[in-house]
């Protein structure tokens, strides 16, 4: 698309002028406008539905992904992957095939190399479905939770992610986040956001969580879940909280296997409904199930995504939710333990889901609802209440106005100096100073100028940013150090380690990005090893929070948390340290003595400051 195109022309240019015999109305603006004029919103979306077929019917309830950069032209490669997995070439014959009422983006998938790309994919994907007998604008999403999941990256604004905004504690500062978020995702056609996660995470050694949770605090996350709602929401995209009724106290990544979680009702009601009661009050427009089993909620132990008892039962019932409920992504494995490919879209229906997202085989869930509604198991009024919920999102978030952004608009919005700054100004608010037993920090230049710079080198969540051993390198360079990046990875080797020593022979002192330790991980030999050279070293976890127990007796003089490796948090983390920034944050979970997970060795709230290098009250 020209960057000059205006997004009235756009829609013009594209309205389904064939479909108006089909449907009796005229073309967009336009067919899917007619239909949606006159009376009440509801009535007229009910003729909508009324004049589609039951195929179309079936494919709104689909969300799917899809490889390439444009609608119609993909490279080669994606065309040879759709056609693999999918059985069509691009996403506009994967829309003209299935009718689907969405499209998820995925970095991997090659939908989000740069903002204009993305834009113009959006378009695409918006005529594509305008130009079906039944002119439709879909629903385009991602998972942009920030920090550890983004898929699009630089130079779109990357925000810090939820347990850093639980550090910071500032339900501004997570709305403003939600704000830029959402505006930035707007200006790129993609209107739904699978965010923010709801989960409030108790169980340290949760594998997929973690710090994509706010916290362990129930309240506490309620209150960010609704305060980034509510910035979503001023900017004119849906948001969606996850994953219902909660996977914070998992011990199991449902993406490999099925996770139980053992609480009481009365356990469930105290610890995980908070953020999602709190998130149906501030007006969310989805929810996403997750793929867990709870049986104090459902004894029969079918996963929540399957479970009219907790989908129906409790999050519509009992907690009055009338959006649109959205499974997770139905080729993980905890929710095809239990069920086949062919069974799990329909038993998801008839537990009360509305959108079935990436399913493995699209042809076979597709034709599974198809036969289900005509073999009489899910009845057609049942699949139009569905259609119903998606419908009057689409027409909330104004698609049926103008589903077309611009690259004028992309350039007025993404990635602007405005919303960099704020994303700095949040990042040093939730960087977090742990311990200090040296009072090594703020790090003098006058004193400790020459520095190391070791660790693990994560690869970046949007594929845009770092490495953290170089981004972080770079930003104490910009605060006037020396320094020197040197990657020893998640699992440094024997002559990693002893190349690091050597390395900081002649330093004045030695920063270690951690990632994830464990009582067993060689990243704790390397930290030992480097501060037995009598440097002092300094350790920032780019993950989790935890890793600070894991590093007790190894003579670290110094450690910190950034919740995440991305360019915003390390710079952030880079100024706290060279005390161009006080440590602000606090930690919004607990930490646990590795050798004595009983006993707390941090509590919530824990964080020292440079003004009185004390903790103060939690």
């Amino acid at each position: 698309m020209h960057h000059r195109t205006s997004r009235r022309t756009l829609l013009t240019a594209t309205a389904a002028t064939a479909a108006a015999a089909a449907t009796g109305v005229a073309a967009l603006p336009g067919s899917a406008q007619a239909a949606v004029s006159g009376t009440s919103p509801d009535s007229r979306l009910k003729r909508l539905i009324a004049r589609m077929s039951l195929e179309e019917k079936v494919g709104q309830l689909f969300v799917m992904r899809v490889y390439g950069h444009s609608a119609t032209d993909p490279d080669q490669a994606d065309v040879d992957a759709n056609l693999a997995e999918i059985g069509v070439r691009d996403a506009a014959e994967l829309i003209s095939t299935y009718h689907v009422g969405g499209i998820i983006y995925f970095a991997w998938a090659h939908n989000t190399r740069d903002p204009h790309q993305i834009a113009d994919l959006s378009n695409g994907i918006q005529r594509a479905g305008l130009a079906g007998p039944t002119p439709l604008p879909l629903l385009v999403s991602t998972d942009q939770e920030h920090g550890i999941v983004c898929r699009v990256g630089e130079p779109a604004t990357l925000m810090p992610g939820a347990m850093a905004l639980g550090a910071g504690g500032s339900r501004s500062d997570a709305r403003t986040a939600g704000r830029i978020a959402g505006a930035e995702l707007a200006a790129l056609g993609i209107n739904q956001n699978y965010a923010p996660d709801a989960d409030v995470n108790v169980n340290p050694a949760n594998p997929v969580i973690g710090v994509r949770s706010f916290g362990s605090d129930p309240e506490s996350v309620a209150g960010l879940v609704a305060a980034q709602v509510k910035g979503y929401q001023s900017a004119q995209i849906a948001s969606t909280a996850k994953h219902f009724p909660g996977h914070g106290d998992t011990s199991t990544d449902s993406h490999t296997g099925l996770p139980y979680i053992h609480h009481t009702r009365e356990q469930w009601a105290e610890l995980d409904a908070p953020p999602f009661r709190a998130a149906v009050a501030a007006g969310i427009d989805s929810i996403m199930t997750a793929h867990i089993v709870v049986p104090a909620l459902d004894p029969s132990e079918d996963p929540a995504t399957l479970s009219r008892p907790i989908l129906t039962g409790i999050l519509r019932e009992e907690l009055g939710f009338e959006g649109v409920v959205v499974t997770d992504a139905l080729g993980m494995e905890g929710v095809r333990t239990k069920y086949g490919d062919e069974r799990v879209p329909v038993l998801a229906l008839l537990a009360g889901v509305d959108q079935l997202l990436n399913p493995p085989d699209l042809k076979v869930a597709w034709n599974a609802v198809l036969n289900a509604v005509r073999g009489g198991e899910i009845s057609e009024a049942r699949i139009e209440e569905s259609i119903l919920r998606i419908l009057r999102l689409k027409s909330r978030l104004g698609l049926f106005r103008d589903p077309y952004v611009t690259h004028r608009g992309v350039d007025r919005v993404v990635g602007v100096p405005s919303h960099l700054a704020a994303a700095d100004r949040i990042a040093e608010r939730t960087t977090t100073l742990l311990a200090d037993d040296g009072a090594l920090l703020p790090l003098s230049r006058r004193s400790h100028r020459n520095l190391l710079v070791a660790g693990a080198d994560p690869a970046s969540p949007s594929g845009t940013t770092g490495p953290p051993t170089a981004t972080l390198a770079a930003a104490f360079q910009e605060l006037g150090y020396t320094a020197t990046a040197l990657s020893t990875g998640t699992a440094p080797s024997a002559a990693k380690i002893a190349e690091a020593v050597a390395a900081a022979e002649g330093k004045d002192a030695v920063v270690v990005g951690t990632y994830n330790v464990t009582a067993t991980s060689s990243q704790r030999t390397l930290v030992s090893a480097l501060a037995a050279t009598g440097v002092p070293v300094i350790t920032l976890a780019i993950r989790n929070p935890y890793d600070v127990a894991h590093l007790a007796g190894t003579g670290c003089a110094a450690s910190l948390a950034s919740y995440s490796w991305t360019d915003v948090e390390l710079r952030a983390a880079a100024r706290v340290i060279a005390g161009r920034a006080q440590p602000e944050g606090r930690l919004p979970v607990p930490v646990q003595r590795a050798d004595a997970p009983a006993q707390t060795l941090y509590p919530v709230g824990h964080g020292l400051s440079y003004r009185r290098h004390t903790a103060p009250s939690p």
